[in-house]
Protein backbone atom coordinates (compact mmCIF):
# COMPACT_ATOMS: atom_id res chain seq x y z
CA UNK A 1 0.00 0.00 0.00
CA UNK A 2 3.41 2.34 0.73
CA UNK A 3 3.94 1.87 -2.99
CA UNK A 4 0.54 2.65 -4.28
CA UNK A 5 0.72 5.67 -2.10
CA UNK A 6 3.24 7.25 -3.28
CA UNK A 7 2.27 7.27 -6.97
CA UNK A 8 -0.39 8.81 -5.65
CA UNK A 9 0.44 12.44 -6.55
CA UNK A 10 1.52 11.79 -9.82
CA UNK A 11 -1.68 10.21 -10.51
CA UNK A 12 -4.16 12.35 -8.89
CA UNK A 13 -2.42 15.86 -10.96
CA UNK A 14 -2.62 14.11 -14.12
CA UNK A 15 -6.41 12.92 -13.67
CA UNK A 16 -7.46 16.09 -12.27
CA UNK A 17 -5.28 17.99 -14.77
CA UNK A 18 -7.47 15.93 -17.74
CA UNK A 19 -10.74 16.51 -16.36
CA UNK A 20 -10.51 20.48 -15.49
CA UNK A 21 -9.01 20.99 -19.04
CA UNK A 22 -11.88 18.44 -20.40
CA UNK A 23 -14.14 20.43 -18.37
CA UNK A 24 -13.18 24.13 -19.39
CA UNK A 25 -13.54 23.14 -22.64
CA UNK A 26 -16.35 21.51 -22.61
CA UNK A 27 -18.04 24.90 -21.20
CA UNK A 28 -16.33 27.01 -23.80
CA UNK A 29 -18.02 24.84 -26.71
CA UNK A 30 -21.40 23.47 -25.35
CA UNK A 31 -23.03 26.84 -23.61
CA UNK A 32 -22.29 28.89 -26.96
CA UNK A 33 -23.08 26.13 -29.24
CA UNK A 34 -26.64 25.88 -27.04
CA UNK A 35 -27.29 29.77 -27.33
CA UNK A 36 -26.97 29.43 -30.80
CA UNK A 37 -28.95 26.33 -31.88
CA UNK A 38 -31.72 27.16 -28.90
CA UNK A 39 -35.07 27.44 -30.69
CA UNK A 40 -33.94 26.69 -34.51
CA UNK A 41 -35.74 24.14 -35.56
CA UNK A 42 -33.20 22.32 -38.03
CA UNK A 43 -29.89 22.72 -35.91
CA UNK A 44 -30.73 22.01 -32.69
CA UNK A 45 -32.26 18.61 -32.90
CA UNK A 46 -29.01 17.74 -35.75
CA UNK A 47 -26.64 19.25 -33.14
CA UNK A 48 -27.98 17.46 -29.70
CA UNK A 49 -28.18 14.46 -32.18
CA UNK A 50 -24.33 14.31 -32.93
CA UNK A 51 -23.45 15.30 -29.36
CA UNK A 52 -26.08 12.13 -28.27
CA UNK A 53 -24.27 9.97 -30.78
CA UNK A 54 -20.26 10.90 -29.78
CA UNK A 55 -21.90 9.86 -26.15
CA UNK A 56 -22.96 6.43 -27.28
CA UNK A 57 -19.55 5.54 -28.74
CA UNK A 58 -17.61 3.13 -26.14
CA UNK A 59 -14.85 5.55 -24.09
CA UNK A 60 -12.21 3.65 -25.26
CA UNK A 61 -13.27 2.80 -28.71
CA UNK A 62 -13.39 6.28 -29.21
CA UNK A 63 -9.84 7.18 -27.28
CA UNK A 64 -8.39 4.20 -29.41
CA UNK A 65 -9.53 6.20 -32.71
CA UNK A 66 -7.63 9.03 -31.72
CA UNK A 67 -4.20 7.41 -31.79
CA UNK A 68 -4.52 6.81 -35.49
CA UNK A 69 -6.70 9.93 -36.65
CA UNK A 70 -3.79 11.73 -34.76
CA UNK A 71 -0.90 9.91 -36.31
CA UNK A 72 -2.24 10.79 -39.91
CA UNK A 73 -2.07 14.47 -39.08
CA UNK A 74 1.04 14.36 -37.18
CA UNK A 75 -0.12 15.15 -33.85
CA UNK A 76 0.71 13.44 -30.95
CA UNK A 77 -0.59 10.23 -30.89
CA UNK A 78 -0.59 8.69 -27.85
CA UNK A 79 -0.57 10.78 -24.19
CA UNK A 80 -2.20 14.38 -23.04
CA UNK A 81 -3.75 15.28 -26.07
CA UNK A 82 -5.88 11.99 -27.23
CA UNK A 83 -7.20 11.89 -23.73
CA UNK A 84 -8.08 15.56 -23.70
CA UNK A 85 -10.04 15.53 -27.16
CA UNK A 86 -11.89 12.43 -25.88
CA UNK A 87 -12.80 13.45 -22.72
CA UNK A 88 -13.82 17.00 -23.91
CA UNK A 89 -16.66 15.64 -26.45
CA UNK A 90 -17.63 13.07 -23.96
CA UNK A 91 -18.38 16.14 -22.04
CA UNK A 92 -20.21 18.41 -24.27
CA UNK A 93 -24.08 16.28 -24.32
CA UNK A 94 -24.92 16.99 -20.57
CA UNK A 95 -23.74 20.87 -20.70
CA UNK A 96 -25.16 21.09 -24.19
CA UNK A 97 -28.39 19.64 -23.60
CA UNK A 98 -29.01 21.40 -19.88
CA UNK A 99 -28.33 25.15 -21.93
CA UNK A 100 -30.85 24.36 -24.06
CA UNK A 101 -33.56 23.24 -21.56
CA UNK A 102 -32.29 26.03 -19.44
CA UNK A 103 -33.05 28.42 -22.33
CA UNK A 104 -36.39 27.05 -23.84
CA UNK A 105 -37.38 26.74 -19.91
CA UNK A 106 -37.66 30.70 -19.77
CA UNK A 107 -41.41 32.12 -19.68
CA UNK A 108 -41.95 33.99 -22.78
CA UNK A 109 -43.62 36.68 -20.48
CA UNK A 110 -40.01 37.78 -18.94
CA UNK A 111 -38.42 37.96 -22.54
CA UNK A 112 -41.17 40.05 -23.61
CA UNK A 113 -40.92 42.51 -20.89
CA UNK A 114 -37.14 42.74 -21.30
CA UNK A 115 -38.12 44.05 -25.04
CA UNK A 116 -40.48 46.16 -23.81
CA UNK A 117 -38.30 48.15 -21.49
CA UNK A 118 -35.73 48.85 -25.05
CA UNK A 119 -33.06 45.72 -24.18
CA UNK A 120 -31.32 44.47 -27.35
CA UNK A 121 -30.43 41.05 -27.97
CA UNK A 122 -27.49 40.93 -26.70
CA UNK A 123 -28.46 42.63 -23.48
CA UNK A 124 -31.70 40.76 -23.15
CA UNK A 125 -29.08 37.44 -23.44
CA UNK A 126 -26.91 38.56 -21.32
CA UNK A 127 -28.95 40.20 -18.54
CA UNK A 128 -32.09 38.39 -18.34
CA UNK A 129 -31.81 34.50 -20.69
CA UNK A 130 -28.23 33.02 -19.28
CA UNK A 131 -29.15 34.08 -15.26
CA UNK A 132 -32.47 32.14 -15.83
CA UNK A 133 -31.18 29.05 -16.99
CA UNK A 134 -27.98 29.58 -15.22
CA UNK A 135 -29.37 26.68 -12.96
CA UNK A 136 -29.82 24.22 -15.37
CA UNK A 137 -26.63 24.87 -16.87
CA UNK A 138 -24.71 24.38 -13.94
CA UNK A 139 -26.40 21.45 -12.96
CA UNK A 140 -25.06 19.84 -16.57
CA UNK A 141 -21.47 20.95 -15.39
CA UNK A 142 -22.15 19.16 -12.43
CA UNK A 143 -23.49 15.81 -14.16
CA UNK A 144 -20.28 15.98 -16.77
CA UNK A 145 -17.87 16.38 -14.31
CA UNK A 146 -18.37 13.48 -12.46
CA UNK A 147 -18.98 11.91 -15.63
CA UNK A 148 -15.45 13.04 -17.09
CA UNK A 149 -13.78 12.07 -13.54
CA UNK A 150 -15.09 8.55 -14.15
CA UNK A 151 -14.07 8.32 -17.87
CA UNK A 152 -10.34 9.80 -17.19
CA UNK A 153 -9.95 6.69 -15.96
CA UNK A 154 -9.63 5.07 -19.48
CA UNK A 155 -7.11 7.23 -20.77
CA UNK A 156 -4.58 4.80 -19.27
CA UNK A 157 -4.13 2.30 -22.58
CA UNK A 158 -4.04 6.11 -24.63
CA UNK A 159 -0.55 6.89 -22.58
CA UNK A 160 -2.00 9.38 -20.52
CA UNK A 161 -1.30 9.05 -17.00
CA UNK A 162 -4.49 8.51 -14.62
CA UNK A 163 -5.65 7.15 -12.02
CA UNK A 164 -6.86 4.41 -14.26
CA UNK A 165 -3.18 3.29 -14.19
CA UNK A 166 -3.93 2.06 -10.81
CA UNK A 167 -7.07 0.12 -12.30
CA UNK A 168 -5.31 -1.07 -15.19
CA UNK A 169 -2.32 -2.15 -13.40
CA UNK A 170 -3.99 -3.79 -10.14
CA UNK A 171 -6.37 -5.71 -12.65
CA UNK A 172 -4.06 -7.36 -14.54
CA UNK A 173 -1.19 -8.42 -11.14
CA UNK A 174 -4.02 -8.99 -8.97
CA UNK A 175 -3.00 -6.06 -6.73
CA UNK A 176 -6.65 -4.97 -5.67
CA UNK A 177 -4.85 -2.62 -3.18
CA UNK A 178 -4.08 -0.65 -6.37
CA UNK A 179 -7.41 -0.83 -7.78
CA UNK A 180 -8.96 0.59 -4.43
CA UNK A 181 -6.64 2.84 -4.26
CA UNK A 182 -7.24 4.05 -7.73
CA UNK A 183 -11.60 3.76 -7.25
CA UNK A 184 -11.64 5.51 -3.82
CA UNK A 185 -9.31 8.85 -5.04
CA UNK A 186 -11.39 8.70 -8.37
CA UNK A 187 -14.46 8.92 -6.03
CA UNK A 188 -13.41 11.18 -3.49
CA UNK A 189 -11.71 13.66 -6.56
CA UNK A 190 -15.50 13.45 -8.08
CA UNK A 191 -17.48 14.46 -5.08
CA UNK A 192 -15.15 17.32 -4.30
CA UNK A 193 -15.57 18.98 -7.75
CA UNK A 194 -18.80 18.47 -7.44
CA UNK A 195 -19.32 20.19 -4.23
CA UNK A 196 -17.04 22.94 -5.44
CA UNK A 197 -19.35 23.35 -8.04
CA UNK A 198 -22.25 22.77 -5.95
CA UNK A 199 -20.78 26.23 -3.47
CA UNK A 200 -20.45 28.17 -6.41
CA UNK A 201 -24.14 27.64 -7.51
CA UNK A 202 -25.14 28.57 -3.71
CA UNK A 203 -23.36 31.57 -4.02
CA UNK A 204 -24.58 32.75 -7.02
CA UNK A 205 -28.36 32.24 -6.21
CA UNK A 206 -27.69 33.67 -2.89
CA UNK A 207 -25.46 36.48 -3.88
CA UNK A 208 -23.09 35.77 -1.55
CA UNK A 209 -19.68 36.90 -3.67
CA UNK A 210 -17.47 35.05 -1.02
CA UNK A 211 -19.01 31.74 -2.09
CA UNK A 212 -18.67 31.32 -5.64
CA UNK A 213 -15.28 33.43 -5.76
CA UNK A 214 -14.17 31.56 -3.15
CA UNK A 215 -14.85 28.29 -5.58
CA UNK A 216 -13.32 29.88 -8.08
CA UNK A 217 -10.27 30.39 -6.72
CA UNK A 218 -10.47 27.08 -4.88
CA UNK A 219 -10.15 25.91 -8.50
CA UNK A 220 -7.75 27.76 -9.94
CA UNK A 221 -5.42 26.34 -6.77
CA UNK A 222 -6.42 23.51 -8.24
CA UNK A 223 -5.68 23.28 -11.93
CA UNK A 224 -2.28 25.18 -11.12
CA UNK A 225 -1.09 21.96 -9.45
CA UNK A 226 -1.06 19.73 -12.44
CA UNK A 227 -0.07 23.00 -14.76
CA UNK A 228 2.93 23.71 -12.38
CA UNK A 229 3.84 20.10 -12.20
CA UNK A 230 3.36 20.28 -16.35
CA UNK A 231 5.61 23.29 -17.03
CA UNK A 232 8.46 21.96 -14.32
CA UNK A 233 8.51 18.86 -16.28
CA UNK A 234 9.18 20.87 -19.54
CA UNK A 235 10.95 23.22 -18.09
CA UNK A 236 13.82 21.21 -16.54
CA UNK A 237 16.98 21.48 -17.96
CA UNK A 238 17.96 17.49 -17.15
CA UNK A 239 18.08 15.22 -20.45
CA UNK A 240 14.78 13.78 -21.43
CA UNK A 241 14.05 10.68 -19.72
CA UNK A 242 14.35 7.31 -21.67
CA UNK A 243 10.66 6.76 -22.41
CA UNK A 244 10.13 2.57 -22.02
CA UNK A 245 6.61 1.70 -22.86
CA UNK A 246 4.20 -1.96 -21.96
CA UNK A 247 0.96 -3.19 -22.49
CA UNK A 248 -1.49 -4.38 -20.22
CA UNK A 249 -0.41 -7.30 -18.51
CA UNK A 250 1.84 -8.35 -15.86
CA UNK A 251 4.90 -9.78 -18.06
CA UNK A 252 4.87 -6.32 -19.76
CA UNK A 253 4.72 -4.73 -16.47
CA UNK A 254 7.84 -6.62 -15.05
CA UNK A 255 10.00 -6.32 -18.41
CA UNK A 256 9.50 -2.47 -18.76
CA UNK A 257 10.89 -2.30 -15.03
CA UNK A 258 13.86 -4.47 -16.11
CA UNK A 259 14.78 -2.02 -19.28
CA UNK A 260 14.50 0.33 -16.85
CA UNK A 261 17.05 -0.68 -14.21
CA UNK A 262 19.50 -1.72 -17.27
CA UNK A 263 19.49 1.52 -18.69
CA UNK A 264 19.75 3.51 -15.36
CA UNK A 265 22.35 0.78 -14.18
CA UNK A 266 24.52 1.22 -17.32
CA UNK A 267 24.03 4.70 -18.50
CA UNK A 268 23.08 6.82 -15.58
CA UNK A 269 19.90 8.22 -17.52
CA UNK A 270 16.53 8.56 -15.99
CA UNK A 271 13.42 6.52 -17.67
CA UNK A 272 9.78 7.01 -17.98
CA UNK A 273 7.17 4.21 -17.72
CA UNK A 274 4.42 4.63 -20.09
CA UNK A 275 2.57 1.36 -19.09
CA UNK A 276 -1.03 -0.49 -19.52
CA UNK A 277 -1.01 0.51 -23.53
CA UNK A 278 -2.90 -1.33 -26.21
CA UNK A 279 -1.13 -4.07 -28.41
CA UNK A 280 -1.79 -1.62 -31.79
CA UNK A 281 -1.22 1.91 -29.46
CA UNK A 282 1.94 1.15 -28.38
CA UNK A 283 4.34 -0.06 -31.91
CA UNK A 284 2.52 3.39 -32.94
CA UNK A 285 3.76 5.14 -30.49
CA UNK A 286 7.18 3.68 -31.00
CA UNK A 287 7.01 4.37 -34.65
CA UNK A 288 5.97 7.78 -34.16
CA UNK A 289 8.80 8.77 -31.79
CA UNK A 290 6.69 8.81 -28.47
CA UNK A 291 7.73 6.14 -26.76
CA UNK A 292 11.37 4.77 -27.30
CA UNK A 293 11.38 1.53 -26.60
CA UNK A 294 9.20 -1.55 -25.57
CA UNK A 295 9.42 -5.33 -25.96
CA UNK A 296 7.32 -7.14 -28.32
CA UNK A 297 6.75 -10.68 -29.30
CA UNK A 298 7.66 -11.35 -33.08
CA UNK A 299 4.04 -13.75 -33.71
CA UNK A 300 2.39 -10.26 -32.83
CA UNK A 301 4.26 -8.53 -34.98
CA UNK A 302 4.72 -11.01 -37.50
CA UNK A 303 0.81 -10.74 -38.51
CA UNK A 304 -0.30 -8.33 -37.16
CA UNK A 305 2.09 -5.39 -37.78
CA UNK A 306 3.35 -6.58 -40.88
CA UNK A 307 0.22 -8.02 -42.58
CA UNK A 308 2.30 -11.77 -42.53
CA UNK A 309 -0.99 -14.52 -43.46
CA UNK A 310 1.50 -16.91 -44.66
CA UNK A 311 1.92 -20.11 -42.24
CA UNK A 312 5.00 -19.32 -40.14
CA UNK A 313 8.67 -20.78 -40.64
CA UNK A 314 10.88 -21.89 -38.40
CA UNK A 315 11.55 -19.96 -35.01
CA UNK A 316 14.78 -18.61 -36.23
CA UNK A 317 13.38 -17.31 -39.67
CA UNK A 318 10.06 -15.60 -38.23
CA UNK A 319 13.24 -13.54 -35.70
CA UNK A 320 14.91 -12.77 -39.27
CA UNK A 321 12.42 -11.92 -41.25
CA UNK A 322 10.28 -10.18 -38.71
CA UNK A 323 13.79 -7.83 -37.65
CA UNK A 324 14.39 -6.79 -41.64
CA UNK A 325 10.42 -5.95 -42.16
CA UNK A 326 10.27 -3.71 -39.19
CA UNK A 327 13.19 -1.94 -40.13
CA UNK A 328 12.39 -1.55 -44.07
CA UNK A 329 8.76 -0.60 -43.84
CA UNK A 330 8.55 0.77 -40.35
CA UNK A 331 11.62 2.00 -39.04
CA UNK A 332 11.53 0.22 -36.34
CA UNK A 333 14.88 -1.95 -34.58
CA UNK A 334 14.75 -4.73 -33.57
CA UNK A 335 17.46 -4.97 -30.99
CA UNK A 336 17.26 -7.68 -28.75
CA UNK A 337 15.48 -11.28 -28.32
CA UNK A 338 15.36 -11.75 -24.74
CA UNK A 339 15.95 -15.89 -24.96
CA UNK A 340 11.61 -16.51 -24.24
CA UNK A 341 8.66 -17.48 -26.66
CA UNK A 342 5.50 -15.81 -24.77
CA UNK A 343 3.09 -17.32 -27.18
CA UNK A 344 -0.53 -18.18 -27.04
CA UNK A 345 -1.76 -21.21 -26.29
CA UNK A 346 -5.10 -23.31 -25.63
CA UNK A 347 -5.18 -24.60 -22.08
CA UNK A 348 -7.49 -26.80 -20.03
CA UNK A 349 -7.65 -28.02 -16.44
CA UNK A 350 -5.43 -30.90 -16.25
CA UNK A 351 -7.98 -33.05 -14.56
CA UNK A 352 -11.07 -32.42 -17.41
CA UNK A 353 -7.99 -32.83 -20.25
CA UNK A 354 -6.90 -35.67 -19.02
CA UNK A 355 -10.52 -37.12 -18.56
CA UNK A 356 -11.39 -36.37 -22.31
CA UNK A 357 -7.72 -38.06 -23.58
CA UNK A 358 -6.82 -34.44 -25.01
CA UNK A 359 -2.73 -33.85 -25.07
CA UNK A 360 -2.63 -31.87 -28.66
CA UNK A 361 -5.37 -29.71 -29.96
CA UNK A 362 -6.15 -32.12 -32.59
CA UNK A 363 -7.55 -34.33 -29.66
CA UNK A 364 -9.50 -31.25 -29.19
CA UNK A 365 -11.53 -30.75 -31.99
CA UNK A 366 -14.26 -33.67 -31.89
CA UNK A 367 -15.16 -32.64 -28.19
CA UNK A 368 -15.18 -28.84 -29.09
CA UNK A 369 -19.01 -28.74 -30.04
CA UNK A 370 -19.49 -29.08 -26.27
CA UNK A 371 -17.06 -27.18 -24.64
CA UNK A 372 -16.59 -23.15 -23.98
CA UNK A 373 -13.84 -21.10 -24.68
CA UNK A 374 -12.56 -17.76 -22.66
CA UNK A 375 -10.39 -15.14 -24.42
CA UNK A 376 -8.52 -11.97 -23.75
CA UNK A 377 -10.07 -9.02 -25.48
CA UNK A 378 -7.89 -10.05 -28.92
CA UNK A 379 -7.87 -13.13 -29.44
CA UNK A 380 -10.65 -14.13 -31.51
CA UNK A 381 -10.15 -11.09 -33.44
CA UNK A 382 -6.22 -11.90 -34.37
CA UNK A 383 -5.31 -14.22 -36.93
CA UNK A 384 -4.23 -16.60 -35.02
CA UNK A 385 -7.28 -17.67 -33.97
CA UNK A 386 -8.78 -17.92 -37.94
CA UNK A 387 -5.30 -20.01 -38.40
CA UNK A 388 -6.48 -22.49 -35.65
CA UNK A 389 -10.02 -22.90 -36.71
CA UNK A 390 -8.45 -23.59 -40.28
CA UNK A 391 -6.10 -25.74 -39.12
CA UNK A 392 -7.98 -27.51 -36.85
CA UNK A 393 -11.51 -27.36 -37.96
CA UNK A 394 -11.95 -25.82 -34.02
CA UNK A 395 -16.03 -24.93 -34.13
CA UNK A 396 -17.24 -24.35 -29.81
CA UNK A 397 -20.49 -23.94 -28.04
CA UNK A 398 -19.55 -20.77 -26.96
CA UNK A 399 -17.00 -18.11 -26.86
CA UNK A 400 -16.56 -15.46 -24.29
CA UNK A 401 -14.01 -12.24 -24.23
CA UNK A 402 -12.99 -11.35 -21.03
CA UNK A 403 -9.94 -9.29 -18.87
CA UNK A 404 -6.94 -11.21 -19.21
CA UNK A 405 -7.40 -11.24 -15.31
CA UNK A 406 -9.99 -12.91 -14.87
CA UNK A 407 -9.79 -15.28 -17.70
CA UNK A 408 -7.75 -18.07 -15.36
CA UNK A 409 -10.66 -17.49 -12.45
CA UNK A 410 -12.88 -18.21 -14.94
CA UNK A 411 -11.32 -21.62 -16.30
CA UNK A 412 -10.45 -22.25 -12.71
CA UNK A 413 -14.01 -22.06 -11.39
CA UNK A 414 -15.62 -23.29 -14.38
CA UNK A 415 -16.87 -20.84 -15.81
CA UNK A 416 -15.06 -21.79 -19.23
CA UNK A 417 -14.00 -24.74 -20.23
CA UNK A 418 -10.77 -24.10 -21.67
CA UNK A 419 -8.78 -20.69 -22.14
CA UNK A 420 -6.05 -18.70 -24.71
CA UNK A 421 -3.81 -19.15 -22.19
CA UNK A 422 0.04 -17.37 -22.32
CA UNK A 423 2.64 -19.89 -22.93
CA UNK A 424 4.97 -17.80 -19.86
CA UNK A 425 2.13 -17.27 -17.39
CA UNK A 426 2.62 -17.61 -13.90
CA UNK A 427 -0.56 -19.50 -13.17
CA UNK A 428 -0.31 -22.78 -15.14
CA UNK A 429 1.59 -24.69 -12.83
CA UNK A 430 -0.68 -23.36 -9.57
CA UNK A 431 -4.11 -23.73 -11.17
CA UNK A 432 -2.92 -26.89 -12.80
CA UNK A 433 -3.56 -26.59 -16.36
CA UNK A 434 -2.21 -28.33 -19.49
CA UNK A 435 -0.86 -26.09 -22.40
CA UNK A 436 -2.35 -28.34 -25.32
CA UNK A 437 0.52 -28.92 -28.14
CA UNK A 438 -0.10 -27.06 -31.33
CA UNK A 439 0.58 -30.36 -33.52
CA UNK A 440 0.42 -28.35 -36.90
CA UNK A 441 2.14 -25.33 -36.37
CA UNK A 442 -0.54 -22.62 -36.38
CA UNK A 443 0.66 -20.23 -34.31
CA UNK A 444 3.49 -18.58 -35.33
CA UNK A 445 6.43 -18.35 -32.81
CA UNK A 446 6.70 -15.66 -30.19
CA UNK A 447 9.71 -14.67 -29.18
CA UNK A 448 9.84 -11.65 -26.53
CA UNK A 449 11.99 -8.93 -28.68
CA UNK A 450 13.43 -5.36 -27.87
CA UNK A 451 12.44 -2.80 -30.17
CA UNK A 452 13.39 0.98 -30.38
CA UNK A 453 12.46 3.88 -33.01
CA UNK A 454 15.23 4.20 -35.11
CA UNK A 455 15.89 7.74 -34.52
CA UNK A 456 16.44 7.05 -30.86
CA UNK A 457 18.85 4.08 -31.88
CA UNK A 458 20.94 6.58 -33.90
CA UNK A 459 20.88 9.51 -31.13
CA UNK A 460 21.22 7.06 -27.99
CA UNK A 461 24.02 4.72 -29.09
CA UNK A 462 24.74 3.48 -25.31
CA UNK A 463 21.52 3.03 -24.57
CA UNK A 464 20.52 0.66 -27.30
CA UNK A 465 23.92 -1.44 -26.42
CA UNK A 466 22.97 -1.24 -22.52
CA UNK A 467 19.59 -2.94 -24.23
CA UNK A 468 21.36 -6.02 -26.03
CA UNK A 469 22.78 -6.84 -22.83
CA UNK A 470 19.46 -8.53 -21.93
CA UNK A 471 20.39 -10.98 -25.55
CA UNK A 472 19.23 -14.51 -24.46
CA UNK A 473 19.46 -13.39 -20.82
CA UNK A 474 16.29 -14.49 -20.08
CA UNK A 475 14.62 -18.02 -20.52
CA UNK A 476 10.86 -19.17 -20.49
CA UNK A 477 11.11 -20.76 -16.87
CA UNK A 478 12.53 -17.77 -15.59
CA UNK A 479 10.06 -15.55 -16.67
CA UNK A 480 7.63 -17.72 -15.90
CA UNK A 481 8.80 -17.34 -12.23
CA UNK A 482 9.08 -14.06 -12.14
CA UNK A 483 5.46 -13.59 -13.49
CA UNK A 484 4.63 -15.93 -10.23
CA UNK A 485 5.93 -13.81 -8.28
CA UNK A 486 3.38 -11.06 -9.05
CA UNK A 487 0.45 -13.44 -10.03
CA UNK A 488 0.58 -15.78 -7.22
CA UNK A 489 2.74 -14.41 -4.45
CA UNK A 490 1.10 -10.97 -4.52
CA UNK A 491 4.52 -9.14 -5.23
CA UNK A 492 4.74 -5.86 -7.27
CA UNK A 493 6.62 -5.55 -10.78
CA UNK A 494 8.71 -3.40 -9.56
CA UNK A 495 10.26 -6.11 -6.97
CA UNK A 496 9.85 -9.11 -9.32
CA UNK A 497 12.09 -6.58 -12.17
CA UNK A 498 14.39 -6.23 -8.54
CA UNK A 499 14.90 -9.99 -7.59
CA UNK A 500 15.89 -10.42 -11.43
CA UNK A 501 18.19 -7.57 -11.57
CA UNK A 502 19.67 -8.80 -8.40
CA UNK A 503 20.52 -12.27 -9.50
CA UNK A 504 21.83 -10.88 -12.62
CA UNK A 505 24.66 -9.19 -11.45
CA UNK A 506 25.98 -8.49 -15.25
CA UNK A 507 23.18 -6.34 -15.75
Amino acid sequence: MHEQLQLLPGYLSAHLGLTLAAILVGILVSVPLGVLVAGSRRLEPFVLGTASVIQTVPSLALLAFMVPALAALGLQSIGYLPALIGLCLYSILPILRNTLVGLASIDTALLEAAQSVGMTPREQLLRVELPLALPMIIAGIRTATVWTVGTATLSTPVGAPSLGNYIFSGLQTRNYAAVLVGCIAAALLALALDGLIRVVELGLKLRRRAFWLGALLVFAALAAWPLGRLVSAFSSQEQKPVRIGAKNFTEQYILSRILSGVVTAKTGQSTELIESLGSTVVFDALQNGQIDVYVDYTGTLWANILGRKDRPPNRADVLEQTRRGLHDRFGVELVAALGFENAYALAMNEKQAESLWIRRISDLAPHASKLSLGSDYEFLSRPEWKALQQAYGLAFREQRSMDPALMYQALRSGGVDLISAFSTDGRIAPYHLRVLEDDRGAIPPYDAVILVNEQFAHDQPEVVSALRSLEHRIDAGRMRALNAEVDQNGRSPAEAAASYLARSPGQ
